[in-house]
């Protein structure tokens, strides 16, 4: 059964029992303590912790995920990797443990002829947490199963939390006994609370049942918590490994080996010459790549683009273990190019969208394979470095720090460095490797757990949206100004009935024209008074849960309490100046996908008043001339006045009229497609202009890199676009007067001026420096005998650390031939002195080190310094001592001879 049937098959299923299908939520979850969504149940966290109400009591979802703690054993095992689909059946507070048995436990016994995925029951072990009693009651009278059969185990195993206070539960899970060639033989009565280690791949978890029931109010770890009592509405969430169900029915060992992930083997082997299978080495590199080459298509298909921190990074390592495990296998051409293409075409039958964005995601990849080969030859060449300086020392271990510098500085993977040293018949610290890489993880994990908890504490604003019983009406796309009535205060977290004069507040109305901030868009300002006299300023608007509007606000006069009648008046020519920079976002949007192709997707915004900035992809610099391109295109546009419009359809029809949908952002069934003229169409939940003639003109004032394949585009509309362009005009006039010439004259004419003080100022450091050195000759000449030994001591004021150099290393030149000779040249600028000490051959033969009579000298002008034994410099701040600091060096010259 491939992948996409049993995929098929677990919807249709749970869709037969009343189940509301959920399509896969992005990746890309606006959650801090997630990078990426890690569970099928995270898009449904909010109806789980109550910040939300469900729009339906059952739900089923195949959720994509991607899990990356432990990305370095991926492939190891047999059982994990970093992208994976998650099938999951949910009940808000309708069935409970019998449902949730009784319902997993049909759909895989049942016969493959009837819809099933026809697993023996023989071979399927269930396991409850011990003391569950209800649970295994449950099992005994829905499977008919004895007690042998089912297994009691401990909280590790058998209980969930998000890590952090709020709803848990005990667990079932479902087993499959893959037999005896996968572990060893078991008596399952006397198993204990902790399924061993070796045991984990015979009894391979297929399916989680959670029975989410207790509200826990401390969570220490994953078996240390306090139960703090029940929650109001039991929950149901489950999760059946769609890569683990898949390599049992297809009848092959592993998740790597199903028909969506084999296939870029297979490819691997084509291009290798290696053959999976044969050496255990080579099967994990193997398994890394189809793995690694599929989670990160994934990602890039979500919005994902490499980067050195945060999703970002975790894209550039998968990445780049993919293209470094090829190259171990023993292909070092172009990897990416072969094997993505493959992944793609199996995963496209249920993700289209993989067909539809091919060209940017293959761009962001196939660029960080090129970029990653630049790294591999720079590091190649920091590696040479490191065992020339071992060689030269006789060493034959390159130490851990080194090997974690090549690793966590410049990007070589550890693999490649041992490789390579063993080549050399040198060896590495891995252990002192592993030990820096491990306080690294370690410091990472207690960053992670820093952040942990910050789930939005949403008691106040459920209670308010619970007594709304409806979702707050937004008139803000008619109206900027519209009655309400004060349905809802809350105050440091709290729900309160009045806010008096001066204090600050959360205010819900049961509507409202104001905009909360979202997609891009800044919030509305304005003020809304009172029946009562009271009057409030707004100051920020936020949704924080779904339906509900808050206004940020301050009481400016009298007191606000619930119940009242108010009138909320947007600030108009903020709006109007925010919904001009919204429109110009989409036309530039547009104007840039035409001008550079379909990959320049839109990758962030934000619309201000007055002025935008657009981040998209692209993998270099925008050409001038395409910046040109695009606001000549745009502002064509402009004058042309387009009408502007606004349609409501299904995410399914505006997909299909063309319109963009943008990455990481929410829609709902139904969607707003906003359309410049029949140009430019996105889905867009924002305000807009009402014809482009008034967004005025639009100035795009540059570009700019802000990551790994990511481009910002910040610009100005309407007035202050025009200001801008005024300004400039003015600036023009006034270069134009000071250097006669037309406008158009001005770039060659600034041009030939900075060359000519280029030249001017070639000249001027020639002369300088040629003044500087006419005085080394009489310096050699003055050179101090001390004990046979030529010395030069001297200062030189208003010459920095490159002027002093030169002179030091010129006067050392001009000694006698065959003669010691150190000199000391010391400058200073600013009260900032400059210290350089140089010795010839001779010197250095008897013992005289430019590095030490630097470190001698350094003290008196109250700095340091250091170098090789020829040539050493220092600097220090105490100008006052550069007397003391000459005398010293003669002293330093005859204690080094010894003569006392």
């Amino acid at each position: 059964m491939d992948t996409a049937e049993i995929r098929r098959r677990f919807v249709a299923h749970f869709e037969r029992h009343g189940h509301r299908a959920v399509p896969s939520a992005s990746l890309l979850l606006d959650d801090p303590n997630l990078l990426f969504v890690n569970a099928g149940m995270v898009p449904f966290k909010p109806y789980f912790l109550g910040q939300e109400t469900p729009p339906f009591d059952r739900a089923v979802s195949v959720q994509k995920c991607v899990r990356t703690p432990d990305i370095e054993d991926v492939g190891k095992t047999t059982r994990h990797g970093t992208f994976f689909e998650m099938c999951g059946n949910f009940s808000f507070g309708d069935y409970f443990k019998e449902g949730a048995i009784e319902l997993g436990w049909d759909l895989v016994t049942r016969s493959q002829a009837d819809g099933g995925f026809g697993l023996p029951e023989d071979r399927l072990y269930p396991s409850i947490l011990d003391g569950d009693d209800e649970a295994l009651e449950l099992w005994r009278k829905v499977t008919g199963l004895p007690d042998e059969r089912i297994l009691r185990l401990g909280r590790k195993e058998n209980y969930w939390s998000m890590g952090v206070p709020g709803p848990g539960g005990p667990c079932s899970e479902i087993l499959f006994d893959r037999g005896p060639e996968h572990g060893p033989d078991f008596d399952p009565v006397h198993l204990g609370p902790d399924m061993p280690f070796d045991l984990e791949d015979r009894l391979l978890e297929i399916w989680n049942l959670v029975f989410m029931q207790d509200e826990l109010s401390a969570v220490r770890s994953k078996e240390d918590f306090d139960i703090a009592g029940s929650l109001p509405k039991k929950n149901i969430d489950t999760g059946m490994g769609l890569e683990r169900v898949a390599f049992l029915l297809q009848g092959v060992d592993n998740m790597y080996e199903i028909d969506v992930m084999y296939p870029v083997i297979e490819r691997a082997e084509e291009l290798t010459g290696r053959r999976y299978g044969a050496d255990h080495g080579d099967d994990v590199r193997f398994r890394v790549v189809a793995d690694h080459v599929r989670s990160s298509m994934m990602l890039i298909g979500d919005g994902v683009t490499p980067g050195n921190d945060g999703r970002g990074y975790v894209l550039r390592r998968l990445l780049r273990r993919a293209v470094r495990s090829v190259r171990l296998l023993g292909y070092e051409d172009r990897a990416l190019p072969e094997l993505m293409p493959v992944s793609r075409d199996r995963m496209a039958e249920t993700y289209g969208e993989l067909h539809r964005d091919w060209e940017r995601i293959s761009q962001v990849a196939y660029a960080e394979e090129d970029a990653f080969r630049q790294t591999l030859r720079a590091g190649t060449a920091i590696f040479d470095l490191a065992t020339s300086e071992l060689a030269a020392t006789g060493g034959r271990e390159l130490s851990g720090d080194r090997a974690f510098a090549l690793h966590d500085t410049y990007g070589f993977p550890i693999d490649l460095t041992l490789e390579m040293a063993a080549e050399q018949g040198l060896s590495v610290d891995e252990a002192g490797f592993r030990r820096l890489m491990e306080e690294q993880r370690q410091r990472a994990k207690a960053d992670a757990a820093a952040k942990k908890g910050a789930h939005l504490d949403a008691r106040a604003y459920r209670e308010v949206a619970d007594a709304l019983g409806t979702a707050v009406e937004f008139t803000g796309y008619e109206q900027v100004v519209s009655e309400g009535a004060v349905r809802g205060l809350v105050r440091a977290g709290e729900a309160v009935p009045t806010a008096r004069e001066g204090e600050s507040v959360e205010l819900v109305l049961d509507r409202t024209p104001f905009y909360a901030e979202g997609g891009g868009q800044l919030a509305d300002q304005g003020v809304i008074e009172l029946d009562n006299g009271a009057r409030v300023e707004v100051t920020d608007v936020q949704s924080p849960i779904s339906g509900l509007i808050v206004h940020h606000a301050r009481v400016l006069e009298g007191e606000v309490t619930l119940g009242s009648h108010a009138q909320a008046l947007v600030d108009v020519e903020r709006r109007k100046a925010i919904s001009r920079s919204h429109t110009a976002t989409h036309m530039v949007h547009k104007a840039f996908r035409e001008a550079l192709g379909e990959t320049a997707t839109q990758a962030g915004s934000e619309n201000s008043p007055g002025r935008f900035r657009f981040d998209f992809s692209a993998t270099g610099s925008v050409p001038t001339s395409v910046m040109e391109d695009v606001e000549a295109r745009v502002n064509d546009l402009v004058i042309a006045n387009l009408a502007v419009h606004r349609e409501l359809m299904t995410q399914e029809e505006a997909v299909r009229s063309g319109a963009m949908a943008l990455f990481g952002e929410k829609y709902g069934d139904t969607v707003r497609v906003i359309s410049v003229g029949d140009w430019a169409r996105e889905l867009c939940g924002g305000t807009h202009a009402e014809h482009s003639g008034q967004l005025g003109v639009v100035k795009l004032l540059g570009e700019s890199s802000i990551g790994s394949g990511v481009r910002r585009v910040e610009a100005l509309v309407g007035g202050d676009a025009y200001r801008f362009l005024a300004r400039e005009h003015v600036l023009v006039a006034q270069l134009s007067e000071a250097l006669k010439v037309r406008p158009e004259e001005l770039p060659e004419r600034v041009h030939d001026l900075v060359e000519r003080l280029r030249t001017a100022e070639k000249e001027i450091e020639k002369a300088r420096v040629g003044q500087l050195l006419a005085g080394g000759a009489a310096l050699a000449e003055s050179a101090q005998d001390v004990g046979g030994v030529a010395v030069v001591a001297a200062r030189a004021d208003g010459a920095a650390g490159g002027d002093v150099r030169t002179l030091a290393l010129d006067v050392r030149g001009r000694l006698p031939q065959g003669r010691p000779g150190v000199v000391v040249v010391i400058g200073q600028v600013d009260g900032k002195v400059s210290v350089v000490a140089a010795t010839n051959e001779e010197a250095r033969s008897r013992g005289l080190s430019a590095n030490a009579i630097v470190g001698a000298v350094g003290p008196h002008v109250g700095g340091r310094g250091g170098g090789k034994d020829d040539v050493a410099q220092g600097g220090g701040s105490n100008a006052g001592g550069i007397d003391a600091a000459l005398a010293a060096v003669p002293a330093e010259v005859a204690r080094t001879l010894g003569l006392g």
